[in-house]
């Protein structure tokens, strides 16, 4: 049929009965198949040159940025027991609804007059306290008295001992004076009593001046006794000044041992009344956690326990709640090889899983039932799966992402970079380089896509 042989078998049958051989000898046939290789490759060609948006693909889900904006799961606070449920899965409730009411377990919270109780006992202390305060104030004025008092006396005891000492000068001067009389006597006695020895002088007037000598020696003897009461007086009243000082120090330092105690026992009583008003506003706040309430609004999405009686420790998790209002946003993943070429602000086309969609990867303005959007974070880490997360939020200048999204949805996600023609593309994708890099021109309020110099 090739006539690759030499041993031909053309001359043993007839060709013209059989429709393929026909064709594939008919001359008709090469110029159609070198007309259509011929359009081709011109299509080819002409192909070739088209532009070509590079992206980069990655898969994500649905997320918020706020956090406060995701599926949380509500905790009860404290340890108790399942008493009334007020929300069934699916229910939406506001701020402040109440979803489950719970009471104690534990036998110190027992008491159903514990606040009362509680309060009691403070108001008691704080009486305590007053009364250690008016205690102090009473001290602290018998103190300031005896002080008072301690100064006079100090002034009385002052008076007397400068009345003895004038009154020992007094008495000095007496006992000296009446020295010199007995000294003056002696002496008379004496030259009397030589006149009477030569004659010169009568027995009488000797026993005379003897007379007046012994009430001069009297005299002496006299004001020696008052000049010793006095000196001894003196040393009275300098004695009584410092046994009185002794004693006033003695009462003051009575009361202020007094005062000190009372203002420790005020301190340790006010101590008291601190953990007791710590204790009554626990107590107070723990009776809150009984019902347990919606922090945000949103929808009871699932109850984690069930059933009634049923007994909790604190942390527990009861049910999951599905906040209201979400501003979604997409979470993808992205190789770190593209992640230099990530930036805030670039654009990003979406496909929502349940959503159909056309897509031509290379042509995005061409496709259909994809969203925008706009990179507003990246991860300065990488994820578990070995990839860095980006964070897209919708782009205000398209229309808007569905209603009906949920969080935790799957989303297929292009990250738009430069148009460049189909053949470089081919020819990048054949040598596995990345996409070319690109900056985002922060002078333009578009956020055109730049080539980097």
């Amino acid at each position: 049929m090739l006539n690759i042989s030499q041993n031909s078998i053309n001359e043993d049958f007839k060709q013209e009965e059989f429709r393929s051989l026909r064709l594939v000898n008919s001359k008709i046939s090469g110029k159609v198949f070198k007309k259509i290789m011929s359009y081709s490759f011109g299509i080819g060609l002409v192909f070739m040159f088209l532009p070509w948006t590079q992206n980069i693909r990655g898969d994500g889900y649905i997320t918020t940025l706020d956090p406060k904006q995701r599926p949380q799961t509500i905790h009860s606070v404290i340890a108790g027991r399942i008493e009334k449920w007020y929300v069934n899965e699916g229910d939406s409730v506001n701020k402040g609804d109440t979803i489950v009411y719970i009471t104690e377990v534990k036998d110190q919270y027992f008491d159903p007059q514990l606040l009362n109780r509680t309060q009691a006992q403070l108001n008691a202390k704080t009486s305590s306290v007053e009364s250690y305060e008016e205690k102090i104030n009473a001290l602290k004025r018998q103190i300031e008295l005896k002080q008072q008092n301690r100064e006079l006396k100090f002034q009385q005891n002052t008076n007397k001992l400068q009345q003895a000492k004038f009154k020992y000068t007094s008495d000095s001067m007496d006992f000296k004076a009446a020295e010199i009389n007995y000294e003056i006597a002696v002496k008379q006695y004496e030259r009397i009593e030589a006149m009477y020895q030569d004659g010169l002088r009568s027995l009488t007037d000797t026993e005379n001046r003897k007379n007046k000598m012994q009430e001069a020696k009297a005299k002496l003897i006299s004001a020696e006794n008052k000049f010793l009461s006095s000196k001894n007086e003196v040393i009275n009243a300098r004695v009584e000044i410092n046994s009185t000082d002794a004693s006033y120090r003695d009462q003051i330092s009575k009361a202020e041992s007094d005062l000190y105690a009372a203002m420790s026992a005020k301190f340790d009583t006010e101590t008291e009344v601190n953990k007791l008003s710590n204790q009554l506003s626990n107590y107070e706040v723990r009776s809150s956690y009984y019902y347990i309430t919606a922090p945000q609004d949103g929808q009871i999405t699932r109850a984690l326990q069930v059933g009634l009686g049923e007994t909790i420790k604190e942390g527990t998790p009861l049910v999951s709640i599905m906040p209201s209002n979400s501003q979604l946003t997409v979470a993808m993943y992205v190789e770190p090889i593209d992640l230099p070429l990530v930036q805030n602000g670039e654009h990003v086309r979406i496909q929502f899983d349940g959503w159909p969609a056309i897509v031509f990867s290379g042509w995005p303005n061409t496709s259909y039932g994809t969203y925008g959007g706009l990179v507003v974070a990246i991860d300065k880490f990488i994820s578990d799966n070995g990839k860095f997360r980006v964070l897209v939020a919708p782009d205000p200048e398209d229309h808007p992402w569905p209603d009906a999204l949920r969080i935790g949805g799957g989303t297929n996600n292009m990250l738009l970079l430069n148009d460049v023609p189909v053949w470089y593309e081919v020819w990048r994708q054949v040598n596995g380089f990345p996409p070319e890099f690109y900056k985002i021109n922060k002078t333009n309020p578009k956020n055109l896509i730049e080539k980097k110099v």
